[in-house]
């Protein structure tokens, strides 16, 4: 077969140079037709679209003609033509066809419709579905959309460590990260595992956050935001959580808490409109295939203004629809920590719009927000969206020292093991705030998926590290 540069399927589908010899090479998605011709739709995974190859069978060999089947890989030299069909401005009539991978008959993604939780089973080949095709093209655009945006709010990417000796959020969720035989681990006379022997002389675990390192950066660049894989050993089996994750999180020098809000706005508000620009096709196709309210809802995020709504505030709404006959899982009162259905009541039935929640107690928040005056609460910020709840974490920092200090001690985080965070409170503190927002939660609201398992190539979850 004559060698002709090849041609994406993406490219081809825009081209007008009608009678132009091409190349596209792709994976057959089906084959139908006729004694005499035979129309295969071929996708190389650059589009949602598919390209038809319409094949003339008395130009080609029967034998070769035989391994065409659904999976199997081709590349396919023909002429560019005006397709007459609806559904595609162009198609390629076949002149030389050449078997790159044949696909046998236990490829188990034929031409019908599977489960999503099938498709888990099979995560090696899922990315070949439409489905799994659109979600992470659209996955990558995300990714493109946050560097894009920070970059040009002149924030500069740090990257913070994958391993660590500290537990950013105190919770002691966290793996840990050996060389020992666990079997065959050293104990000190008190019976506590002695790291001496182990690689890092100490307890290693794998990251829960960078926020603690972005803070460091964050005093000494002005602006800086990370972007990385973290890990929670939760044993929770939600369509909400992984074990495995990616987080993006801003810190800002001399940022309060008002910033803080308006940049997690204008940043969610920047990551839709780039998907909705450079997405549709897959975005239209999640609409039409899985949450026909896909679009709708996109448009409607960028459309309103995020409430800013204090959680004492929040707390007197809900306690009212309680009063009011509304029947909720979770209780609600001062001092809770909402619950996904408060909070989806609270953007999706009360305002109508997205809500930042402001101001929460203090008892429910982490040891490093700034502390209120009124003692009770702290400057933390939870962006509401519809669907999905939570889907930013944020505050303002404490910089004051003792204040710091005392609280970390409080809430029981070894001094040994932040002292180096303490350091930048002595050394020069300023007012400073950031946010987390969980990758996989952005990419939830944006496909249109109901679990987050769907949104991450391999998902990690309890008793599932498969492939």
């Amino acid at each position: 077969m004559e060698k002709i540069s090849r041609t994406k399927i993406v490219d081809l589908l825009k081209r007008t140079d009608f009678g132009a010899t091409v190349n596209v090479k792709g994976w057959v998605r089906t084959r139908r037709g006729s004694k005499q011709v035979n129309f295969i739709a071929l996708n190389d995974g650059s589009t949602i679209n598919n390209v038809q190859i319409v094949v003339d069978l008395a130009n080609f060999d029967e034998e070769m003609l035989k391994l065409i089947t659904t999976g199997a890989c081709l590349s396919v030299n023909g002429n560019l033509a005006e397709s007459v069909g609806s559904g595609q401005a162009v198609e390629v009539l076949a002149t030389g066809i050449e078997v790159l991978g044949a696909c046998d008959n236990t490829y188990p993604l034929q031409k019908k419709g599977h489960s999503l939780e099938f498709l888990r089973e099979v995560a090696h080949l899922r990315p070949r579905t439409n489905t799994f095709g659109a979600v992470f093209r659209i996955r990558h655009h995300m990714a493109i959309a946050i560097h894009q945006f920070f970059h040009d709010r002149g924030f500069f990417y740090f990257h913070t460590p994958i391993i660590t000796a500290s537990d950013c959020e105190g919770a002691g969720q966290m793996f840990q990260v050996t060389t020992m035989n666990l079997y065959d681990l050293k104990k000190d006379e008190n019976g506590s595992i002695d790291y001496d022997n182990d690689f890092f002389g100490k307890q290693a675990s794998l990251t829960v956050s960078g926020q603690l390192e972005g803070e460091l950066a964050a005093m000494s660049l002005g602006s800086i935001y990370t972007f990385g894989p973290t890990f929670r050993a939760e044993n929770s089996n939600t369509p909400r959580h992984l074990a495995e994750f990616w987080m993006i999180e801003p810190e800002v020098a001399f940022n309060e808490i008002e910033d803080n809000m308006q940049l997690a706005e204008d940043f969610i508000k920047y990551c839709i409109q780039w998907a909705l620009d450079n997405c549709m096709d897959d975005i239209k196709f999640l609409n039409d295939m899985f949450d026909k309210e896909l679009i709708e809802r996109l448009k409607f995020v960028l459309s309103n203004g995020f409430v800013r709504l204090p959680y004492t505030e929040g707390v007197k709404i809900l306690e009212e629809a309680v009063a009011n006959g509304r029947k909720f899982e979770f209780p609600v009162y001062w001092g809770a920590d909402l619950a996904s259905e408060h909070e989806r009541y609270l953007v999706e039935e009360h305002f109508k719009s997205p809500v930042i929640l402001t101001d929460y107690p203090k008892e429910i928040k982490s040891f490093y927000m700034k502390q209120n005056e009124d003692g009770k609460t702290v400057r933390a910020m939870d962006v509401l969206f519809p669907k999905i709840g939570e889907i930013i974490g944020g505050s303002q920092r404490e910089e004051d020292y003792e204040k710091l200090t005392r609280r970390a001690k409080e809430m029981g985080v070894p001094e040994k093991d932040i002292w180096w965070y303490l350091d930048t409170r002595r050394f020069g503190t300023a007012p400073h705030a950031g946010f987390g927002l969980g990758f996989e939660r952005l990419l939830l609201f944006v496909t249109g998926m109901s679990n987050i398992r769907d949104v991450i190539p391999f998902p990690r979850t309890p008793r599932n590290a498969d492939f």
